[in-house]
């Protein structure tokens, strides 16, 4: 198996939606040759930007080519050209327009149809997601992209899209979750990504992040963007979300040879049963949990774990989602529970290879952690330009992949982290060479008020208020 680094600018073709509007101008590209595990390697890193006026003081005219407000298809069948509309039209809003004024972009009754029929999809997907790129029909193999935490920051998703290619017959897209919080734009970047679901349900996987909880949202802005922009319909369409997030899949496997989620991996959750209570005959037997012992969870385990939670349990019978959600890689051998986060696991290289091995997997790509997680992290590479290799083992390796550039959006700090986003590209036939794509923030961003208290609030999701979390 070999880790291959470039990056290539993807021209859209005839059958992929021209990029939104308005194009970035000319970016900037810059080389660097580095070293990694014995081999030289170059990286190229397209720097995009974009031009951001202010806007008057009356609202501006949306241009003609644009459908404002946004409908619902008469037949309910996304397109492309419907979907090329939604991004050009949150592209130009979120410019133009304050939040409060998003109703007459996207109706309340169009994220109603949107969301009813991506929920029902996400519902029905299994907790690990099968991801087969080999079309049968056609004879073709499909690339996958992998993206990992996009946090709000829409216009650097629109970038990125473009410049992975949209999806399509030949190219699949896996996302390991967190949509929103911190950014200011978590529920167009949210609403974009159901739509692509809704339009190609077997080329889009959408997975559950961290920040798709109750929890993580009144906290880090989500809930009060939605507010600001829904108005008196905010609840309403904060509740949907929530609904929506609890279908999301936690896992995905690629080509039967790559592992996907947003944490990593998870505990064993085995259960023994003790004596039946005295009494009625059928009296509730009790269980005993044995957290004494921590060993590696097994996919059967991942499969009949309950996802449909509004904050994954951190204590109780049903570990798995929080371990799968919050877990991080240590370079210590292992499994221990994450103390820094209070919820989730610390795994070591022994565990992700005796991972690898059982299932005869060459990759683990995760997300989870930023630049100002990493910043903590004694032992392991920052996160400066989108992506990490935490575990080469004999099997294969560990990959942590962030697709947030410049993150957070909004920092309490005059100096920022600056660091770059990626995305991974896996090719035919095997799969197993992941190609690392960096690119920096679209800049400048429009400007825009946080949704959450940045200059206090807790940069890398550690010491977690856990009685405050909803686990029933």
């Amino acid at each position: 198996m070999h880790l291959v680094l470039r990056h290539t600018m993807t021209l859209p073709t005839d059958s992929e939606p021209p990029p939104p509007s308005p194009p970035p101008p000319d970016s900037a590209t810059d080389t660097a040759t580095a070293t990694a595990n014995g081999a030289t390697t170059t990286t190229t890193t397209t720097t995009s930007s974009s031009s951001s006026e202010n806007p008057p003081d009356s609202l501006p005219t949306p241009p003609q080519e644009l459908q404002l407000p946004i409908s619902w298809p008469q037949d309910g069948t996304l397109s492309v050209e419907w979907i090329h509309n939604l991004m050009q039209c949150f592209d130009w809003s979120s410019r133009n327009f304050p939040p409060s004024e998003f109703p007459s972009v996207l109706p309340v009754q169009v994220f109603d149809s949107l969301i009813l029929v991506a929920s029902k999809m996400l519902h029905k997907e299994p907790n690990c997601v099968t991801v087969d790129p080999f079309r049968p029909n056609s004879g073709t193999t499909a690339s996958v992209v992998v993206v990992g935490d996009v946090h709000g920051q829409l216009h650097d998703l629109l970038f990125l899209l473009k410049d992975a290619g949209y999806p399509s017959d030949d190219r699949i897209f896996v996302f390991n979750g967190d949509y929103v919080d911190r950014g200011a734009w978590g529920l167009e970047t949210f609403v974009l990504l159901l739509a692509w679901k809704v339009f190609m349900p077997h080329n889009v996987y959408l997975l559950r992040g961290n920040h798709e909880s109750k929890y993580c949202t009144s906290v880090y802005g989500y809930e009060k963007e939605v507010m600001a922009k829904y108005g008196d319909k905010g609840k309403h369409v904060y509740r949907k979300c929530l609904g929506c997030f609890e279908g999301l899949p936690l896992a995905s496997i690629v080509a039967g040879c790559v592992f996907t989620a947003h944490g990593g991996l998870f505990r064993s959750v085995t259960v023994t049963p003790s004596k039946r209570l005295k009494g009625k005959k059928n009296r509730k037997i009790l269980l005993n949990h044995d957290n004494k012992t921590l060993t590696l969870g097994s996919l059967e385990e991942l499969s009949k774990a309950r996802r449909s939670v509004l904050d994954p349990p951190w204590e109780g019978p049903n570990l798995i989602p929080g371990d799968v959600l919050w877990s991080d890689p240590s370079k210590n051998p292992g499994l221990a529970p994450n103390k820094e986060r209070g919820i989730g696991l610390l795994w070591g290289p022994d565990c992700t290879e005796e991972f690898l091995k059982k299932y005869q997997l060459k990759l683990v790509i995760r997300s989870h952690e930023g630049p100002d997680a990493r910043e903590k992290r004694d032992g392991l590479d920052r996160m400066s330009e989108g992506y990490t290799i935490d575990h080469v083992v004999d099997s294969g390796k560990l990959i942590t992949l962030f697709s947030a550039p410049d993150y957070p959006q909004f920092q309490a700090t005059e100096e920022r982290y600056n660091n770059k986003g990626a995305y991974v590209v896996l090719e035919p036939p095997n799969f197993d060479n992941a190609i690392f794509h960096g690119f920096t923030a679209v800049t400048p961003r429009p400007k825009v008020n946080a949704y959450y208290n940045f200059e206090e609030v807790i940069d890398s999701d550690e010491e977690l208020d856990l009685e405050s979390m909803v686990t029933s």
